[in-house]
């Protein structure tokens, strides 16, 4: 019995022994393959704007790993789809906003964010031809109307400056016109508040200066400036980035020009830095189209989580806005096309599907054919006492379609 007992033990620890080596070099079940959305950066990550440009391109791919790794109400896609953002630095030059475009839609990218004018009104053509979406963060009204494939998540510029022309009339007191004047860039989207903002503010009584050019990166502005208080301005609005606006309200202030001129500017233009200017930048308004940072709490989680810090310039809660909207969209096209059939038409087409979309409690966001803004409310903010500080409630932005 003993005997026959060893053999038997002998043969089931060989037919244990073979049956292991059998299931380790049987094929493994395949893995389930991985699902990745791409979308596409094109910007100017260089050159004058780049420091305007990489803090948006940060705030995007922050958003985009925070939505994935800890997860926004109302914001995701579908188990076991990801987005990958691919980036390219266009240097602000249309041929090379081109050429990376044509290399990524090789990829199947499916929308793109092309925060300037140079790279959307460089790609518009493309974008028409191909169906596919594209989000700008700096509105013409060239992009916007008629509709095509340019979306936003606010009014343009022109509009946003209607605002800011009621405002000014609401609080006037004396009993001749206002003069307002424009400072900003010679660039598309430092022109594009002129385009319609100064026709609508002359209908409701503003007189409008003539046109001051400053660069982007300007290192004396005292003539412009000079210029302006000769001609009695009582108000200036500044066209362009806050890299633009330190040094002008610096100027400003050293002529003496504080007191007596009220400066306000792009949303962008009212960030931290400016505010950091201290007696300088005291009254600085600003047509906000997404609120003060501060009041995103969201927005300083996401910093203070893969920053170490609040990296903001102070209009970051734009980023979170067009985002979200970017991800809803996809999603929808997902349900409705499937994913081996998703591209940029299908992501395109679902965007009319965004009605009341507010999962940040931020703004509500709706989009149709016939307008492509998503949400044209704006609410005036203004620096007092060194804070950011909204001074009217959420007003809708007018729609200002050029003629032809």
């Amino acid at each position: 019995m003993g005997k026959q007992r060893t053999a038997w033990i002998t043969i089931l620890a060989v037919a244990l022994t073979a049956l292991l080596l059998f299931t380790a070099c049987a094929p493994a079940p395949p893995a389930e393959e991985k699902k990745v959305v791409e979308i596409g950066m094109i910007a100017a990550l260089t050159g004058a704007p780049s420091a305007l440009i990489q803090y948006a391109y940060r705030n995007l791919v922050d958003y985009l790993r925070y939505s994935e790794e800890v997860g926004i109400p109302g914001v995701s896609l579908q188990p076991g789809v990801s987005i990958e953002l691919l980036w390219a630095d266009s240097a602000f030059e249309v041929p090379r906003s081109i050429s990376a475009y044509e290399r990524m839609m090789e990829r199947n990218v499916v929308c793109f964010y092309l925060p300037s004018p140079v790279e959307a009104e460089g790609l518009e053509s493309r974008l028409e031809r191909d169906q596919v979406p594209a989000f700008t963060m700096s509105l013409t009204e060239a992009l916007m109307y008629p509709p095509g494939c340019i979306f936003a998540i606010y009014a343009t510029e022109s509009e946003k400056f209607a605002v800011v022309a009621d405002w000014i009339m609401e609080n006037w007191q004396e009993e001749r016109p206002p003069r307002v004047a424009f400072m900003g860039t010679d660039t598309a989207s430092g022109r594009s508040a002129e385009v319609m903002g100064t026709e609508y503010a002359e209908s409701i009584g503003i007189e409008m200066l003539p046109f001051e050019i400053v660069p982007y990166m300007p290192l004396d502005t005292t003539p412009q400036l000079l210029r302006l208080h000769e001609r009695g301005a009582d108000f200036v609005y500044l066209t362009a980035i806050w890299t633009t606006a330190l040094p002008v309200m610096k100027d400003a202030e050293r002529l003496g020009l504080t007191d007596e001129i009220r400066f306000g500017g792009y949303e962008n233009t009212q960030a931290v830095p400016l505010v950091e200017l201290g007696p300088a930048a005291e009254g600085y308004f600003a047509p906000r189209a997404a609120p003060w940072y501060e009041e995103v709490p969201l927005l300083i989680d996401m910093h203070m989580k893969y920053r170490g810090k609040i990296d903001t310039e102070g209009d970051a809660a734009a980023t979170l806005l067009f985002a979200s909207a970017m991800i809803e969209a996809i999603r929808i096209a997902i349900e409705e096309v499937g994913y081996e059939n998703l591209d940029g038409s299908a992501v395109k087409e679902a965007m009319y599907s965004i009605k009341d979309f507010d999962p940040l409690g931020i703004k509500k966001i709706t989009y149709t054919p016939e307008d492509h803004r998503g949400s044209a409310t704006v609410r005036m903010y203004q620096i007092q006492g060194g804070e950011v500080v909204p001074v009217t409630d959420w007003r809708e932005g007018p729609m200002l379609i050029p003629e032809g």
